[in-house]
């Protein structure tokens, strides 16, 4: 009879708090970016088919 034994490995990561803080940064400009310069109604339509997309209603 064959027996396998499993070991388990634990994996660290970590990431660093710079990059992540970075990383947050890039994206938080970007989205205000975004919506500063985007059509009202491209805002309209995009938070409508959301809404939609998740079942609730808006009208």
């Amino acid at each position: 009879m064959n027996t396998i034994a499993s070991s388990s490995s634990q994996v660290s990561t970590s990431v660093n708090p710079r990059v992540l803080a970075l990383t947050m940064f890039i994206l938080g400009a970007g989205i205000v970016f975004l919506t500063g310069f985007a059509h009202s109604t491209t805002l309209h339509n995009a938070a409508h088919d959301s809404r939609h997309s998740m079942s609730f209603p808006c009208h």
